[in-house]
């Protein structure tokens, strides 16, 4: 079965498909990382997983399961405001959601994803 690799990358590759399951690598807000609250950089993030699903052939309907580490769970009703208008209706995957300390200061939340084909 081969193996396709999205966005690849030096260190990572942004999604890897793998017959008919589609694993997205944690994604970050870039372009409202420095000034965005934790509402803007997970809509942000939500339409790269958008972008990074359409090009493995899925879409959020086909969403398994979904992590999201909160640099701040005090964070979790404003990220929850973004999700709730996004993820589609009658297909809200299995989901978990932490607190951790992210890759750098300015990102406020990280979303990671399991999709099916």
């Amino acid at each position: 079965m081969s193996i396709q690799r999205i966005n690849p990358g030096p260190r990572m590759s942004a999604a890897v498909v793998h017959g008919n399951t589609v694993y997205l690598a944690g994604q970050v807000a870039d372009k409202t990382a420095a000034q965005g609250d934790v509402t803007a950089q997970t809509t942000e993030i939500l339409a790269i997983i958008d972008d990074l699903l359409a090009k493995a052939g899925s879409d959020k309907t086909k969403i398994l399961s979904a992590t999201i580490y909160l640099a701040d769970i005090s964070t979790f009703a404003a990220m929850n405001a973004a999700w709730d208008s996004w993820v589609a209706a009658g297909h809200t995957p299995a989901r978990a959601t932490v607190q951790a300390a992210l890759a750098a200061p300015h990102y406020k939340v990280e979303i990671a994803v399991i999709a099916a084909r």
